[in-house]
């Protein structure tokens, strides 16, 4: 018989996700699970796009949180469930290879798909135990246990806050204590995004997994994407009585397919007709060059990198000189490059931006990879309502879809809740 939830002390510890997982795990194999490990999704202030190009980022882990209860089993295979699923996915540790054959060759692109054998949910766990697994020998790969995994989350999907780098830290984080890995933060996020890239075919960079791994409260994490050498940025927010309100248009997207592919492969056309490495080696001053060499839609792409990644390091310079309320404009002229160059964002991101804007904001931008989600707003403490209702009205006026507004605090990172 399942415990009754109210005897587990799991639901005392945490009301939310953590409490959800657990409850999941006693239904799906009748007992509590051995701990409940917790990762949050993330928020980017500045940064769009420049990930992949070896730039520079500036997000902040948020309080929304996925959560994984697991127990080892003795059998060597791996149960995934989800809140999320109707069914969970069970296959034999051994298996993954197979599971991932592209992946495993090295011939798997990112873009692809991940394998139609299994739901695109599950390819984020599954896509964890198969990397983590990479990292050790083969001999010692083959004497893992078994495990059983239950998934729950507050993380709005498709909004942005990148749900899927959430999933990946709280399995990661089981998976390594579970199995006595004894990886490192940075590990771990690495294996996070070679799942995501490889096992889920998604070609994001490794900010997401990097900002839900390192964060802390109050701060954000200035990330170097080619070294992955981060620094703790304190934003000060709530001293200088400012809340970061996240709009969720509502329209989701999806990484793995639309344009994300195409923007990625414009960037690094762009950085091999100017000799270099990576769009991370440009500057400013060498835009008038690449405009020489390039087509305009190449152009345009490029611009918004390069430029990104000169707002981002302008932000840092700011928080730390002047404080959260001197980076206004620098969000501004994010969402407009975005929005110009990269062009990414859609009428309801810019609906939302103008919006807040109009009514006190004091910065305002879409965030995320793009094409649906959601923006992000600074705004003053007691205009939170100003602002949301300002914008509920714009997406009525425009005959939008209802957007759903909350606000968000920067915090840390991965935890065992239990």
């Amino acid at each position: 018989m399942t415990p009754a939830p109210a005897a587990d002390p799991v639901v005392a510890a945490e009301p939310t996700a953590v409490a959800d997982a657990a409850e999941l795990f006693r239904a799906l194999t009748g007992s509590a699970p051995a701990g409940v490990w917790s990762a949050p999704g993330r928020a980017n202030l500045i940064g769009e796009h420049t990930d992949y190009n070896d730039g520079f980022v500036l997000p902040f882990a948020i309080q929304h949180r996925t959560a994984a209860a697991a127990r080892l089993r003795a059998d060597g295979r791996i149960r995934v469930a989800s809140t999320f699923a109707s069914e969970p996915v069970e296959v034999a540790l051994d298996d993954l290879d197979a599971l991932f054959p592209a992946a495993g060759s090295g011939t798997r692109t990112p873009g692809d798909t991940a394998p139609a054998t299994v739901p695109e949910w599950a390819a984020y766990p599954l896509g964890i135990a198969w990397a983590l697994r990479a990292l050790i020998p083969a001999w010692a790969a083959a004497t893992l246990p078994g495990v059983d995994i239950a998934i729950a989350s507050d993380v709005p999907v498709g909004a942005g806050l990148s749900s899927s780098a959430a999933i990946e830290g709280a399995v990661a984080s089981a998976l390594n204590e579970l199995w006595g890995l004894g990886l490192d933060p940075v590990t771990l996020a690495q294996a996070g995004r070679r799942a995501e890239n490889e096992a889920v075919g998604a070609p994001t960079g490794i900010m997401d997994q990097m900002a839900s791994m390192l964060g802390h409260a109050d701060a954000a994490v200035f990330l170097d994407c080619r070294s992955l050498e981060t620094r703790s940025i304190p934003l000060g927010f709530a001293e200088a009585g400012l809340e970061v309100l996240v709009i969720d248009t509502g329209v989701k997207h999806a990484h793995s397919t639309g344009g994300y592919g195409e923007r990625r492969a414009s960037c690094e056309r762009g950085a091999a007709a100017l000799g270099i490495a990576a769009l991370r080696d440009a500057t400013p001053a060498d835009l008038p060059r690449a405009a020489e060499l390039l087509d305009e839609v190449d152009f345009r792409r490029v611009r918004h990198v390069v430029t990104e990644d000169q707002r981002v390091l302008d932000t840092v310079a700011a928080l730390a000189a002047d404080g959260p309320r001197a980076i206004g404009d620098l969000l501004v002229a994010s969402h407009a490059s975005l929005r110009d160059d990269f062009e990414v964002s859609i009428p309801e991101l810019d609906a939302a931006v103008e919006a807040a804007l109009a009514h006190g904001a004091i910065g305002a931008r879409m965030t995320g990879g793009g094409f649906g989600g959601a923006a992000i707003a600074l705004v003053d403490h007691g205009s939170v309502e100003r602002v949301s209702d300002a914008v509920r009205r714009a997406f009525a006026d425009a005959g939008f879809a209802e957007p759903h507004l909350f606000t968000v605090t920067p915090s840390d990172g991965p935890r065992r809740d239990v």
